[in-house]
């Protein structure tokens, strides 16, 4: 086998796992500031007890982050050394500041703030956690940074590229990369819809059987209507990313839609909602299209044309020598539509959600039974937009700079990646069982358990 193509499918698989659990470590911590927040600021016992069971829930999806995310950065020495070797000096730096400013703050926080309570000032307790919202925000920065340097190369000596070995000679442009501070809120608030998405899952499981109603019906609203906002939002800030997307990486545009050549005869570009076809995207069954939206998406306009696929292949031809500079499309193509999908079904649930709160009629919603099961779509949408923003970037490592074929360990054999692929697979599987019957066993328990002290003393003791 192909020792590439198993060093890819093993970051794939950690990168993909360990992104399960950002998202929710992302939004809820904002979520478990706010309502410590009410608490200090109302004295109410119900904000408190909202406080401790979402904190819960959120400690134990940190736990499980913190994890899985060790294991990615050890694979760049084993797997991708080449690729460290190029591009340490400059992506080595923003991820030592990542790991020495905002994770050390924000786990030294965390832990003030879970053995805080009744033992340090209210006031402290209370700025613990909004510190380990800003650590962990300022995390998803510095991590962003690295990776839209892969993403758009910016601020290394353009000599330092013959020399086979990338020189750092600008700070201020690697940190202030336009791609990194697109990405960065469209992460931060898709860690809010994903939050609120949880939060309206489990709320409305507790409504629907008539548990806690005070406590949940406050939870839906919240999540309800921050859901609605932040997914609406995210959409917007996606869009300013797509625009760039097609200045910056155009083959990438190309393949989201699966364009090989331009229609002379249609205006603009259309965006397909769904296309049957081969797994290339050449051979076209069925589609269902909107003329001119891919456009709009792309260029703020109803006119511009996104170029094709094959149109991109030549200029690149062109500027870096023979060689296939097509992504796999049918992961593009597919990635993107479930992110789109996802959140059109987000938009729409969220919406129910704040008509029933403005009605105050939570309780009474038809298929109330249903709506845990909203609390998977965020889960897809990220999913989707990270398989689209890594693979659309291939054949490059760093785009325009390092391809993938040359990143990899030259003396690590197939047998020993596939050897670790498969103990990594099955650990996290064993993980993601952990994971998920925790999360299920508490969030049924509700806020009870918490009052009752049945799930760890450092958070429930007063």
């Amino acid at each position: 086998m192909d020792p590439v193509l198993l060093a890819r499918l093993q970051f794939a698989s950690t990168t993909i796992y360990h992104f399960f659990f950002v998202p929710l470590t992302l939004g809820l911590v904002w979520v478990v500031a706010g309502l410590h927040t009410m608490y200090y600021r109302t004295g109410d016992e119900k904000w408190k007890r909202m406080t401790k069971f979402w904190g819960k829930l959120f400690l134990i999806n940190f736990a499980m982050g913190v994890v899985t995310g060790i294991v990615q950065e050890f694979q760049f020495g084993m797997n991708w050394s080449e690729y460290s070797r190029y591009v340490g000096d400059i992506f080595g730096a923003p991820l030592a500041i990542e790991a020495l400013l905002a994770f050390f703050m924000e786990s030294t926080f965390l832990g003030i703030w879970i053995f805080g309570w009744d033992r340090v000032p209210r006031g402290l307790h209370l700025a613990s956690i909004w510190l380990v919202v800003i650590g962990s925000n300022l995390s998803a920065l510095w991590i962003l940074i690295a990776n839209s340097f892969m993403q758009n190369p910016v601020g290394y000596d353009p000599a330092s590229v013959e020399a086979g070995r990338l020189v750092l000679n600008n700070f201020a442009e690697l940190i202030f990369n336009r791609k990194a501070w697109l990405a960065f809120p469209h992460t931060i608030l898709a860690g809010l819809t994903t939050a609120a998405f949880f939060m309206f899952g489990i709320s409305a499981y507790h409504l629907a059987r008539k548990q806690n109603v005070e406590i949940f019906k406050k939870s839906f609203q919240i999540a309800a209507v921050l859901g609605l906002v932040a997914v609406t939002l995210t959409g917007l800030v996606g869009h300013s990313q797509g625009v760039e997307v097609m200045e910056s990486q155009p083959m990438k545009m190309a393949s989201i839609e699966a364009i090989w050549e331009n229609d002379p005869d249609e205006p603009g570009s259309p965006f397909s909602l769904i296309t049957i076809g081969d797994l290339t995207g050449r051979q076209e069954v069925w589609s269902w299209r909107v003329p001119r939206l891919l456009s709009l998406i792309s260029c703020n306009n109803l006119d511009c044309e996104v170029p094709g696929v094959n149109q991109i292949q030549a200029e690149y031809e062109a500027t870096y020598g023979p060689g296939n500079y097509i992504p796999l499309m049918v992961f593009t193509y597919w990635g993107f539509r479930f992110m789109f999908f996802s959140s059109l079904i987000m938009v729409g649930l969220g919406g129910l959600g704040v008509l029933a709160v403005m009605r105050n009629r939570v309780e009474k919603m038809k298929f109330l039974t249903w709506f845990p099961l909203a609390i998977v779509l965020p889960y897809f949408a990220n999913t989707g937009g990270w398989i689209v923003t890594e693979m659309g970037r291939q054949p490059w490592i760093v785009q325009g700079l390092l391809q993938t074929q040359e990143a990899v360990s030259p003396n690590v054999s197939a047998g020993m990646v596939l050897f670790s692929l498969i103990g990594f697979v099955a650990i996290y599987a064993a993980l993601m069982v952990a994971d998920v019957y925790l999360l299920t066993r508490f969030a049924k328990a509700g806020p009870d358990a918490t009052d009752r002290g049945v799930i760890g003393e450092g958070l429930e003791k007063e």
